[in-house]
């Protein structure tokens, strides 16, 4: 028996697996060999600890948290406003910026077949996710002459197809030498009875392991050096599909730098207690994301002595990172988050089956956790109307007619 095979038998057998060669016998020798990879590959140890932590999970109370501090991008003073844009572009201007995005997701809930970057909104011509947020770099790159390097993290599913989709749009006019890709890190997905399944005969299911992952998957590609060594000060991380969302905000940037912080996040506000999206707020002391569930109405409702609410600044994934507070994230494990899902998979007759309801978790980090390990953040709440267009789906509230609709307004 090949060496690979007998260790692989071996670890299944421990881990009670053995179902992942089931199909083995009806393999080619190449499937066979990608299989046998696969599971002396994963981590067993580490994903079935996550399925028993996940299941002890209980929901923290309130009694630390405190009101975080944040600022109003709209009530600026006109001196302030001056200021903070005249400190952003400098920054940008020096070569001090650099941008992340997030684009490790498919086009699935969109009924799309590809990387999510590449849907396109239905302007006269259709223009591309990815070609919106290269427009603002290419215009902040020409306004400020300057090449702001481009880095983005792609999931091994759409890793490939992204970068074709790069080339075949000749990188949308700007410098493929300013462009990175790189990957994040996988997990196997597993089920209600603590197995791995397969998504082919040949094959395990892994799904990526969330925007959290970034901070080692920038060390593992070795684009931390590359940062520094370009002098990169500043890091601006936004996803892809948010139509409305400048990277090269000046005042954002320059509010960020001006506070002294490492960190910095634009907000919205969350205008009702009932809506679901986590908070802002300090617990122990420290900047953090807050469940929804930790919060009562009553605490929701809460007002300081000048009318403004207290819990009430959400994430709308918008974030500064200083170099510094990048590197030091990179060193940092991360907690993992528990998702239900649905997922397809193949049955014991080898059948691929696609489920009515949620069959498997996956696990993800979070780049929000990273918050509580600096001492503040800089938060400046931002209209919504005029800054947040996301496309998730075609169904909500954050669909792609509505998405057009304020990208024509306030873009075009």
């Amino acid at each position: 028996m090949d060496d690979k095979l007998k260790k692989a038998k071996e670890i299944l057998k421990k881990y009670n697996q053995e179902h992942l060669l089931q199909f083995y016998n009806e393999l080619t020798d190449a499937q066979r060999a990608n299989l046998v990879k696969q599971i002396l590959s994963i981590d067993f140890e580490e994903i079935l600890y996550l399925y028993e932590k996940s299941k002890k999970d209980v929901l923290d109370t309130t009694e630390e948290a405190e009101p975080i501090k944040y600022m109003v991008k709209e009530d600026l003073s006109d001196g302030k406003l001056k200021q903070f844009t005249n400190t952003g572009i400098k920054a940008i201007k020096t070569g001090k910026l650099g941008v992340i995005t997030l684009a490790g997701g498919q086009g699935t809930r969109l009924g799309f077949n590809g990387p999510k970057g590449s849907f396109c909104l239905e302007t006269t011509p259709p223009i591309s996710l990815f070609e919106v947020l290269c427009n603002y770099i290419k215009e902040s790159s020409i306004k400020y002459n300057v090449s702001i390097p481009w880095f983005i993290m792609t999931s091994t599913n759409n890793y490939f197809d992204t970068i074709s989709f790069f080339e075949q749009n000749d990188f949308f006019g700007y410098d493929r030498n300013s462009i990175f890709f790189f990957n994040q890190d996988n997990l196997p997905v597993i089920n209600v009875d603590k197995k791995l399944v397969l998504s082919e005969i040949y094959k395990i299911n892994f799904a990526s392991n969330g925007n959290g992952n970034l901070f080692s998957s920038l060390k593992k590609a070795n684009l931390i050096k590359s940062m520094e060594q370009k002098k990169i000060e500043w890091l601006f991380l936004g996803g892809v599909d948010n139509v409305l969302l400048n990277p090269l905000d000046p005042v954002f940037i320059g509010y960020t730098i001006s506070s002294k912080c490492k960190i910095g996040s634009k907000t919205l506000f969350k205008k009702s207690p009932s809506d679901t999206s986590w908070v802002f707020a300090l617990k122990n002391g420290k900047p953090t994301i807050i469940d929804c569930e930790m919060f009562t109405e009553e605490i929701s409702e809460l007002k300081d002595k000048k009318g403004n609410y207290l819990y009430r600044e959400t994430n709308m994934l918008a974030h500064l990172f200083h170099i510094d507070a990048i590197k030091k994230m990179s060193t940092v494990k991360l907690p993992y988050h528990r998702a239900f899902r649905k997922n397809a998979f193949v049955n014991e007759e080898g059948m691929k089956e696609v489920p009515e309801k949620p069959n498997i978790y996956k696990f993800e980090q979070f780049v929000f956790d990273a918050f509580p390990y600096f001492n503040d953040i800089a938060l400046l709440r931002v209209d919504e109307d005029k800054e947040f267009a996301p496309i998730k789906s075609f169904n909500g509230p954050h669909n792609p007619e509505i998405a057009l609709e304020k990208y024509e307004k306030y873009v075009l």
